[in-house]
């Protein structure tokens, strides 16, 4: 099993990387035998990485606040920072939270004491909520209305449409609908995280008495309303107009929109004994009911009903979120998908040419190496062809895949079982703990079970977060070959669509071997460590790519080529952070495109002169990992599922793959270049952890990457 220490103690040596000219001609490295390089580096040389994931979120509100931007595309911006936001509150505060109860919490490497930490979220998050709220209210909902597209209050409707509400509130609002009222003897409720609720102040005519009552929003039906055509209303406006059939015989005296935000991070026991399936299923019911971590309120709410709201929640002054309404924009995502093409970026289908469609592609990858880019590249016609032609083929002999995510009605899991029915010996590797998509994942894996397929569900310790494929198939000429994927991004047709990433398609026997290796790794006992052409975690990839950046540091000194490319969503673990900034130190050019977090200072004298970071965010979501090393001319070129963070290098099984045909290496490298060039629209990281937009010149056009992809790359645009 792999273990989650970096330490070498225990494991066996590895293939010794022999240096010629400055470049690196193996590639296994022993994690106890990296050069030791002792530099004192300033104490705070890191960013904090909580606030620097704020400003990621930060960067796409800006983008919603860009009017050079479609308005729909700028509605689902609005969207999109909303779920960051709760998904952020929902994880790494309330993990914060959670530690600094049970005393575990320690500085973090950025100097700074949990509670500053938290502190410091909560007046960046305060900032950009209001920020947020006011670019819906004061921008975007304007643009709408010119539009055509309005977005009304209540008293804001016609009467017809209200006339029209009322009988749709009687059909399909009022049977759904529970009031819990407070007493003596009933309490207050458990309100349930991410809920929308109506705090409702009800006065007894009779009595004079006054008693709160809350009333939940109901979350399956829409967030938005269709009162007429294009025009829509909150669904908590509809329920609050219809409160006195709530309490009927009562006066409503106030009533105010709130929501909750509660831990909703897994916390699963890793007993060997106990059944990982049965404690996620168990762990998954408590989800809904973690610590309070966020009250969001509307600007009007009262200080009465606030105090009340506070005092039962058990939260603090600084976890309330005062925003003007609605609350739970999120929602704006079905606002977002309405029918107006002439609002959004122009429709566009991937490209079909990697594999051609009337090729045999066992026969196409056997010729050559694929690498493909999506969503430039169609995952239909490469991925989940190789998957589903596999299954259908009867040379083939065994497919074994892992399986983080995937979508709800996956061709990829329908052709794994079919495999499995035809006979064929089918092995899953399904990561059950993938946050956020435990109840998918655990469907589906019993699914695969009853099709017979043989299911792994990972290590105890350890998530399996790699992409792998491996397909063993008898050819024509007798020899028994091994066909792979290795990939930046999940087996998911839907996001493959709008996650831009990489993936690799080969019939090298070297990469057959290494990935055969690996899945017994991942279903066995095997202690394999070292790999032709595979860095693996959580033993060898960290290690691996700083015996790299210090061979960089060695090629620099000695007068030849050195450079490094780096490509992440998050950049946050501190040793290979360190690294960087020796190398910088010692001259070696850093480009470091990240999409997300960086905890890197960039542009310190002294420090990090040599590196640059830039972000770009756009239509797609930047997704892929590259990892680039110039190696005195001749260039090393990884891609892989790992980003540069703890959990990646130290509690997940990750895997890159270099690529050795030049061209494809050409390629990812240019991809870089384009993406650091002044010309690109971009973010530039500056030392002090702010994000500045780059900014034209006078009469010039920065360069949309993701377009430019489209334009000069595999696509073909379609007319609306």
């Amino acid at each position: 099993m792999i273990g989650v220490s970096d330490s070498s103690a225990n494991q066996p040596s590895s293939t010794i990387v022999h240096l010629v000219q400055g470049k690196i001609t193996g590639m296994t490295v022993d994690p106890g035998q990296l050069p030791q390089r002792a530099e004192a580096l300033p104490d705070d040389r890191f960013l904090d990485r909580e606030e620097s994931w704020l400003r990621f979120n930060q960067r796409v509100l800006e983008l919603a606040e860009d009017p050079g931007l479609p308005l729909l595309e700028r509605v689902r911006f609005l969207s999109i920072f909303s779920s960051n936001l709760d998904e952020f509150f929902m994880v790494r505060v309330a993990g914060l939270a959670r530690r600094m109860a049970t005393g575990l919490a320690v500085q973090s490497a950025s100097g700074r004491q949990p509670r500053e930490v938290l502190e410091r979220t909560g007046v960046v998050a305060h900032e950009l909520m209001g920020r947020h709220a006011a670019c819906f209210r004061h921008v975007v909902r304007p643009a709408l209305g010119e539009e055509g597209i309005d977005i009304l209050r209540w008293d804001e409707l016609a009467e017809t449409e209200q006339e029209s509400l009322r009988r749709l509130f009687r059909d399909r609002i009022y049977p759904v609908l529970t009031p819990l009222v407070v007493d003596s003897a009933h309490p207050f409720p458990y309100i349930s995280g991410l809920s929308l609720n109506l705090a409702v102040i009800v006065r007894d005519p009779e009595t004079d008495a006054t008693m709160f009552a809350r009333v939940k929003v109901p979350p399956l039906l829409p967030r938005f309303i269709e009162a007429s055509a294009d025009r829509f209303t909150p669904l908590e406006d509809v329920i609050a107009a219809h409160l006195g059939q709530l309490f009927v015989g009562m006066e409503v005296v106030e009533h105010h929109a709130f929501r909750v935000t509660r831990n909703q991070d897994l916390e699963i026991d890793d007993d060997i004994s106990e059944g990982l399936l049965q404690a996620l299923e168990r762990e998954l019911l408590r989800r809904r009911f973690g610590p309070v971590v966020r009250l969001e309120v509307e600007e009007s709410i009262s200080d009465g009903v606030l105090d009340l709201l506070t005092s039962e929640l058990a939260v603090d002054e600084g976890q309330i979120y005062r925003v003007v309404g609605p609350l739970d924009l999120g929602g704006l995502a079905a606002i977002a998908d309405l029918d107006r093409p002439e609002l959004k970026y122009p429709p566009f289908v991937p490209s079909k040419e990697a594999v051609p469609e009337d090729a045999n592609i066992f026969s196409a990858i056997r010729e050559r190496d694929v690498l493909v880019h999506h969503p430039y590249d169609s995952f239909t016609t490469t991925v989940q062809r190789l998957i589903e032609d596999a299954a259908t083929d009867p040379r083939v002999l065994a497919i074994k895949q892992t399986l983080y995510r995937t979508s709800g009605d996956s061709p990829i899991v329908d052709a794994l079982m079919s495999a499995a029915e035809a006979g064929k010996q089918v092995v899953v590797v399904v990561e059950l703990k993938a946050r956020f998509d435990e109840r998918a994942n655990i469907a589906w894996a019993r699914k695969l079970e009853t099709a017979g397929c043989h299911v792994v569900y990972g290590f105890v310790g350890l998530k399996t977060h790699c992409k792998l494929a491996l397909i063993v198939r008898q050819d024509s000429d007798g020899q028994l070959r091994r066909y792979c994927h290795i990939g930046t991004g999940n087996y998911h047709p839907k996001t493959a669509r709008l996650y831009e990433d990489f993936g690799l398609l080969t019939a090298d026997a070297e990469v057959g071997e290494d990935v055969s290796a690996l899945f017994n790794h991942l279903t066995g006992y095997s202690r394999q460590s070292s790999y032709h052409r595979l860095l693996v975690a959580p033993n060898s990839l960290r290690p691996g790519l700083v015996q790299r950046i210090e061979h960089e540091i060695d090629n620099w000194r000695a007068g030849h080529s050195a450079r490094i490319r780096v490509k992440c969503n998050s950049l946050v673990d501190e040793v290979v952070i360190d690294a960087l900034y020796r190398a910088s130190r010692a001259g070696v050019p850093v480009d470091v495109w990240v999409r997300g977090i960086c905890a890197l200072r960039p542009g310190v004298p002294g420090l990090s002169d040599n590196i640059r970071v830039r972000s770009v965010l756009g239509r797609f979501l930047e997704h892929s990992r590259v990892f680039a090393f110039e190696n005195g001319g001749e260039p090393e070129v990884w891609i892989g599922s790992a980003d540069l963070m703890h959990r990646n290098l130290d509690r997940r099984v990750e895997a890159l793959v270099t690529v050795t045909d030049r061209a494809q290496r050409d390629e990812l490298l240019s991809l870089i270049d384009l993406a650091m060039d002044d010309g690109t629209d971009a973010w530039a990281l500056a030392g002090d952890g702010t994000w500045t937009r780059l900014a034209a010149g006078p009469g010039e056009t920065l360069r949309d990457i993701q377009t430019h992809l489209v334009k000069s790359r595999r696509w073909r645009t379609v007319d609306a």
